[in-house]
């Protein structure tokens, strides 16, 4: 069968408007619209039998009923459902009426064609109604994860639109102790803040066990700053609620819903944010990101460097305790979860290296440790063994009973460079 030959048996079907004609070609040729495509097929078509032209409107077409001659009014209904919005890209989408789809199929099946030969209206709507759209609001298409995306309800002639998040990567330092790094929600009530209609006495009527969180001392300056609806913040690992955050700081990201600015400058926001947080936090780094950097930076496993307080039940000579660290340098640990997170994380026996460990003692059941261990080792166990939970552990080692008093992550490596790729931020 030739293309002419198809194109007969679906002109048999008349009145077909050209657009409807040409999208059963639609592999055919590129550079042509359907309806050029079909117009070109009738043309050739009248020529090759010297009958008279005669084209049919869309309004006369049984299969689209029309709609393919009205891309220039979705596109009007499109650009004004996206009127309150500020964005760089877009993409269309279409819910195609009932009939019409049942109608392109039956052409198909009438001409004899593939079911899936040329393509089907939503997708011309799709394209159509989008070069229209970037024509006249200046933004790009995005096929992957564009700032907005509106479907268009052909039968309905409705538009809804969904504003995708966007999102603020940096680096924090958690100054302060007894800060966790997200909203910590009262158990009791659920996070409501209520109890049988009376003020929880758990939290004190807030919802959080916490009256702040590394959260909620960030989020807040980058909702104004972008003035979105909410937002959710994602931390490279988390530290114990108390200890210290210090060194170049753990990699963040803050993620904004429904943002209408999507362009804040970033060393304003980061001032904000810094006044906001009033020295309990500390925020460096800061730039806006695409949303690839979430799973970046929650799938970061770095290795980290704790400063430890240490104190044991008992003496411990220089001796001992320079043998002990001798032994757990570069050691394989064997670490059963924590009898202090069993109640949030999978039993299971987890695996990790210390890459490095010194220290020194301040008196003789005192000492200060720094230990660089792989993302996920649990420090305060490797101190104290965790009832032989853990093992090798400090304690064990030196076979007397120790207790981290204080920790503070110093330092949250990993390949930065690499890691802050240009490719994962937004100019």
């Amino acid at each position: 069968m030739t293309v002419l030959e198809d194109a007969r048996r679906v002109l048999a079907e008349d009145p077909i408007c050209d657009a409807c004609v040409g999208r059963c070609f639609a592999e055919r040729s590129f550079g042509l619209t359907n309806a050029e495509r079909g117009r070109a097929l009738r043309t050739t078509i009248a020529l090759e039998d010297d009958e008279p032209y005669e084209g049919v409107e869309p309004s006369e077409c049984w299969v689209c009923e029309g709609a393919s001659g009205r891309f220039d009014e979705f596109a009007d209904l499109v650009v004004e459902a996206l009127a309150d919005q500020r964005f760089d890209t877009y993409q269309v989408g279409t819910r195609a009426p009932p009939l019409v789809e049942e109608n392109e199929t039956m052409l198909r099946d009438l001409a004899d064609l593939d079911e899936d030969a040329g393509e089907l209206f939503k997708s011309e709507c799709n394209r159509e109604v989008g070069k229209r759209v970037g024509k006249r609001t200046g933004a790009d298409v995005d096929f992957e994860r564009p700032d907005v995306l509106a479907v268009l309800d052909v039968e309905s002639e409705t538009v809804d639109v969904t504003v995708n998040s966007a999102f603020v990567y940096g680096r924090y330092r958690k100054l302060e102790r007894g800060i966790p790094q997200t909203k910590w929600p009262c158990s009791d009530c659920n996070g409501t803040g209520t109890l049988v209609d009376s003020p929880c006495p758990h939290c004190d009527g807030t919802g959080y066990l916490y009256p702040e969180s590394v959260e909620q001392l960030t989020a807040p300056p980058v909702i104004d700053a972008m003035d979105g609806e909410s937002a959710s913040f994602h931390g490279a690992g988390r530290e114990d609620i108390d200890a210290l955050m210090l060194g170049t700081g753990r990699p963040f990201v803050v993620e904004v819903d429904a943002p209408q600015e999507r362009h804040p400058d970033p060393e304003k926001l980061e001032e904000a944010i810094n006044e906001y947080a009033d020295g309990k936090v500390e925020v460096e780094g800061i730039r806006l990101a695409s949303y690839e950097m979430v799973a970046r930076v929650k799938e970061l496993d770095a290795r980290k460097r704790y400063r430890a307080q240490v104190e044991f039940d008992e003496s411990v000579t220089e001796d001992d305790f320079e043998a002990a660290l001798l032994e757990l340098d570069g050691a394989t640990i064997q670490q059963e979860t924590p009898q202090r997170v069993q109640h949030r994380r999978a039993e299971k026996v987890r695996e990790r290296e210390v890459y490095d460990i010194e220290g020194e003692l301040t008196d003789d059941t005192h000492a200060v440790v720094e230990i660089e261990g792989e993302g996920g080792l649990y420090i305060k166990e490797l101190v104290s063994s965790d009832e032989g939970l853990t093992e090798p552990s400090l304690a064990g080692v030196l076979g007397v009973d120790a207790t981290v008093t204080a920790l503070d992550v110093v330092t949250v490596e990993g390949e930065r460079d690499e890691f802050e790729d240009e490719e994962f931020f937004v100019e």
